[in-house]
């Protein structure tokens, strides 16, 4: 009945998809055809509506709106021009500074929207004129800006793992939170390295060096927005917030920051930013319910047992069946977005992990790691398109410069995958 109830799901969601049918309706019509397989129709659309109902009654699903709200507001507030100044902070002396800076905002930038499409916009669209004017190669310093922009959906606060967490089955949000900040952080050093070996080879030029007080002048332009990192990430380390109430506290701060300390935006927009969170938050939701249908889809008709089975059948080395498992989630994010893959695959793959000894908060760190790594790949990376588009190159060319940083990305992915106390050591020491 799984092989089936798989034809069946692939099909009717294939051709759904195909036809223009959006993509929530057509992951429930998929799971309702393969539940009639052993249940009446009545029964079939009876089940599947109060399993995507109750699927939404959960208290940690608040943080969603909450961080989407936050990021809406600071992608909107005018603070990339700080950033970027910032990171010239960090980076400035390293060779490649320019691309360094373009590496080191994207990271910060991405963390406080959570968007990457909005650090490669607001962060790419500063720093790859600068890096041409300065002579940099042109299509390297867009595959700078592409590769670098994804690890705001690994460093918090993400709403990415607050999905994950629910179709996994309540995994702390929290730890996945500080392993993500691990990961992204490996990401995001990975990228300098070889921007460095890259800009030195070529000569690329250094940043001069700034006085003491153009530093302190600096960072305390910065500071008002960096602080609302420190206040989620050292919240929740703590254990003083949860991941709901950071959510709530990144919200209050980032309207303090936007419509009263910067005064970027005034305060008669927050409609706009309420109806653009709320468009968000029910695509997410609706994406969410329409998971829970499909999972209990799977289930009945026996469909993870039997990929499990299947995988392990090959082989039960946890080293090949996580080759396998990275694979298949490498092929998945080069042509689905990072949402709908999470919510069809974590119920699939990640038994799988576990029979293998995988830590479902490890699994999930995996799992986003490589969807971002499909963010920036073809045929369907938004991310390769927008960045290519900021930097006004062919993507063509965007694509041949993303040669080493693709190598780069997989070796530390793999990195990733089989050393899980790089990035299970933070979320171990606190207790999470």
């Amino acid at each position: 009945m799984a092989g089936t109830a798989s034809l069946i799901l692939i099909s009717v969601f294939g051709i759904m998809t195909l036809i223009g049918i959006p993509i929530a309706l057509s992951i429930t019509a998929a799971a309702i055809a393969a539940v009639l397989l052993v249940l009446p129709l009545d029964m079939a659309l009876f089940t599947s509506a109060q399993k995507m109902m109750t699927s939404l009654d959960s208290f940690s699903l608040l943080a969603v709106p909450f961080f989407i709200l936050s990021g809406v507001i600071m992608n909107s507030g005018g603070i990339a021009v700080r950033l970027v100044d910032f990171a010239k902070l960090i980076a400035g002396r390293v060779p490649g500074s320019l691309a360094q800076t373009n590496i080191a905002g994207n990271m910060l930038f991405g963390s406080i929207s959570g968007s990457a499409i909005a650090a490669s916009t607001s962060i790419g669209g500063v720093m790859v004129p600068m890096q041409k004017r300065e002579g940099y190669d042109h299509g390297f310093a867009a595959a700078v800006n592409i590769a670098s922009a994804p690890t705001g959906m690994l460093i918090p606060p993400s709403t990415a793992f607050i999905i994950y967490s629910l179709v996994a089955g309540g995994a702390s949000i929290a730890a996945l939170f500080m392993g993500g900040a691990v990961a992204g952080g490996l990401w995001g050093l990975g990228m300098m390295i070889l921007t460095a070996i890259v800009a030195r080879r070529r000569g690329w030029p250094v940043a001069g060096r700034v006085s003491r007080s153009e530093a302190v002048a600096v960072i305390g332009r910065a500071m008002p927005s960096l602080m609302l990192i420190v206040l989620i990430i050292g919240g929740i380390m703590l254990g003083i917030v949860t991941a709901v109430e950071a959510s709530g506290i990144a919200v209050i701060y980032t309207m303090l920051l936007t419509f009263v300390i910067h005064r970027t935006k005034p305060i008669s927009e927050l409609p706009k930013f309420l109806m653009e969170t709320v468009h968000m938050t029910g695509t997410i939701m609706l994406l969410l319910a329409a998971s829970a249908a499909l999972s209990f889809a799977m289930a009945f008709t026996g469909i993870p047992t039997a990929v499990t089975s299947l995988i392990l059948a090959i082989s039960e080395d946890p080293f090949i069946v996580m080759l396998i498992i990275n694979v298949v989630l490498l092929v998945v994010g080069c042509f689905m977005d990072m949402g709908p893959a999470i919510l069809i695959f974590t119920p699939i793959l990640l038994p799988i992990a576990q029979k293998v000894g995988y830590d479902p908060v490890h699994f999930g760190i995996i799992m986003i790691f490589n969807l971002a790594i499909g963010t920036i790949t073809p045929p369907v990376g938004t991310g390769l398109f927008v960045g290519a588009g900021v930097a006004r190159v062919k993507v063509e060319t965007c694509i041949r410069a993303l040669g080493p940083f693709y190598l780069l990305l997989f070796a530390t992915l793999l990195i990733v995958t089989y050393f899980p106390t790089l990035t299970m050591w933070l979320p171990r020491y606190f207790g999470l």
